[in-house]
């Protein structure tokens, strides 16, 4: 078939894909239809409480006088900035997530680089050193608290007994860990517990460089410094944000510690621990409710940092495969 000088030719007709009728809603229905008692169950448990908090956060409400229950605003939340007790726990809480998200990411980073490596009785040691992050946290500070702080037969003392007597001395010093420096004990538990985290996702961070230029690196002369300071650490990047966002969200709400080890006393209460108080002892529930929707804003801010750096990483990955 020929077409003349000057003439182009037809162009096939465009076929629009069909409108989709009762058949197609009926199947996306029954692909979703699964997901709906999780989806009712995740909103009774999570979603009706937090309303809930949201509104008793607008009350001025005592449960020791709960005729005198009145409209309050956003005086809670006022409060919540102003009163010393809890401005007092928010420094607390900001000083024991810093404290405890970058010795664990300096340790945890060592521990991956070390796992990163091949040796005997790599398996046995990569158990070992994850074991601490699988105790349940109470667990974990007990053990602290008794084991190792306990001045008359607390580990720690007992090797500073041990070492007073390798030099003579027959009255070493014995402290109490906890009460001369009770938030750094509450740190170190922290970090005894959480560093395992941040060495699982860095150690999965260092297994997915691509191999071929860390080799030619190698090759060119490239020292072991050079390698990690202009290849290891910037591939690393996305992983360590993703540690530091997901620790800084346990760690701010984290209670166990500080209620195990100190009961929030010299010092060391911390927001969740305020707001534990100031809920269940002072029974102040609209100004406790006020201090929790605060934590849980805050945390969520870190979350979508968190969740941003994740799909970074997916797409990277998708890009690269």
């Amino acid at each position: 078939m020929t077409t003349a000088v000057g003439t182009t030719p037809a162009s096939p007709p465009r076929t629009t894909p069909p409108a989709p009728g009762k058949k197609g809603g009926r199947r996306a229905w029954a692909t979703r239809a699964p997901l709906l008692p999780a989806l009712v169950f995740l909103i009774v448990v999570t979603q009706l409480p937090f309303v809930a908090t949201l509104v008793i956060s607008l009350f001025d409400w005592n449960s020791l006088n709960p005729d005198k229950r009145s409209f309050n605003g956003f005086g809670n939340y006022a409060s919540v900035f102003t009163d010393a007790a809890l401005r007092d726990s928010v420094v607390t809480t900001v000083l024991l997530t810093a404290g405890v998200v970058l010795a664990t990411v300096v340790l945890g980073l060592a521990l991956a680089l070390l796992l990163d490596r091949t040796f005997f009785g790599r398996g046995v040691v990569r158990t070992l050193l994850i074991t601490p992050f699988l105790l349940v946290p109470v667990s974990a500070a007990l053990l602290w608290k008794h084991a190792l702080y306990n001045p008359e037969y607390g580990l720690f003392n007992g090797a500073l007994s041990w070492v007073g007597d390798l030099f003579g001395d027959t009255s070493p010093s014995q402290p109490d860990w906890i009460a001369e420096m009770p938030l750094l004990a509450v740190i170190a538990a922290l970090v005894w517990q959480w560093t395992p985290f941040m060495m699982l996702i860095l150690l999965a961070g260092l297994q997915s460089r691509p191999a071929e230029v860390i080799e030619a690196a190698r090759l060119d002369g490239a020292s072991g410094w050079q390698t990690f300071r202009y290849l290891t650490l910037p591939h690393l990047r996305r992983y360590l944000e993703l540690g530091i966002l997901l620790g800084a969200v346990y760690i701010v709400q984290n209670f166990d510690a500080v209620f195990t080890l100190t009961a929030g006393g010299l010092g060391t209460a911390n927001l969740p621990y305020t707001i534990y108080q100031t809920f269940y002892q002072a029974h102040e529930y609209g100004l406790a409710s006020a201090a929790g929707v605060v934590v849980v804003i805050g945390t969520i801010i870190i979350a979508t940092f968190a969740l941003r750096v994740v799909s970074s990483l997916f797409s990277e990955e998708a890009n690269r495969a």
